[in-house]
């Protein structure tokens, strides 16, 4: 496994300046982000300087690519906010495509009409499963043209919430191009250490062979997110249960500050 982080820990809007500090912390790959270009995450178009700017800092670091965040809110209630969102994750698929990643990742939403990372009541509606997988099967076209795959992430707060339901949606839309970005901190809320280890081993057994991308963060027992080693997250049995099923991609780590980064490679790099 290479060891990853996103990007958009560090501050700055230069790629050379934010790989940089990727580099120096530790991390072989990031989870980019076109913030750290000074663009919006989402935007309406990508410079070719821009992508001059990214390779060059890409050879001067050796930092690879392994994804490239294309997150809008693939369930909103509002289908123009849904059109806007379609029409700027082409630009990030092309800028994808453009910079050789592997991987665009995706949000699948909520109901929400402000926040695409809060819980709707909504969500269980059988129309607002319908109106996710609708973008889904338009990302996909978008993803098969430009030879991208998507990543998908289970999320309490979303559509999809857990890899079963990530299971269902790859066997709807039929694409080998549609698969799992799995982070163990987002398939519970509250629970004992006990129960958030089983809760992980029975989402990477049903994940298996579809998985992309693994996300290193960590959860308090209370619901808190932590940085990764701080919570209740097993990351030595996740780092079996992975291996157990044959993922040897990368280990990306989030929802931390930079100064925290350094140590979270060590312990990290101390697992694997």
């Amino acid at each position: 496994m290479q060891i990853g982080i996103f990007a958009k820990t560090f501050p700055g809007t230069e790629p050379l300046g934010v790989l940089s500090a990727v580099r120096d912390s530790g991390y072989a790959c990031v989870q980019f982000n076109l913030a750290c270009c000074g663009l919006p995450s989402m935007p309406d178009a990508v410079a070719e300087t821009t992508l001059a700017e990214i390779r060059t800092a890409v050879r001067a670091t050796g930092i690879s690519l392994a994804a490239l965040s294309g997150t809008y809110n693939m369930a909103h209630p509002d289908i123009s906010v849904r059109r806007t969102g379609m029409a700027q994750l082409a630009v990030v698929i092309e800028t994808a495509a453009a910079l050789s990643i592997p991987l665009v990742t995706l949000c699948t939403g909520t109901r929400d009409p402000n926040d695409q990372w809060a819980h709707h009541p909504d969500n269980g509606d059988p129309a607002a499963w319908a109106d996710m997988a609708a973008e889904m099967s338009k990302a996909l076209e978008l993803a098969e043209r430009h030879g991208v795959d998507l990543g998908i992430e289970p999320e309490q707060a979303n559509i999809v919430t857990s890899a079963k339901d990530a299971r269902r949606l790859i066997e709807e839309m039929g694409s080998r191009r549609l698969r799992i970005v799995l982070d163990p901190a987002n398939l519970f809320e509250q629970a004992t250490p006990e129960q958030a280890r089983v809760t992980v081993e029975k989402a990477v057994e049903t994940a298996a062979g579809r998985i992309a991308l693994a996300h290193a963060k960590d959860r308090h027992a209370d619901g808190r997110f932590a940085t990764a080693g701080q919570g209740i997250v097993d990351f030595p049995d996740f780092i079996a249960q992975l291996r157990a099923v044959g993922f040897d991609g990368p280990l990306v780590t989030h929802g931390l500050s930079a100064p925290e980064a350094l140590g979270v490679a060590a312990f990290l790099k101390g697992l694997i």
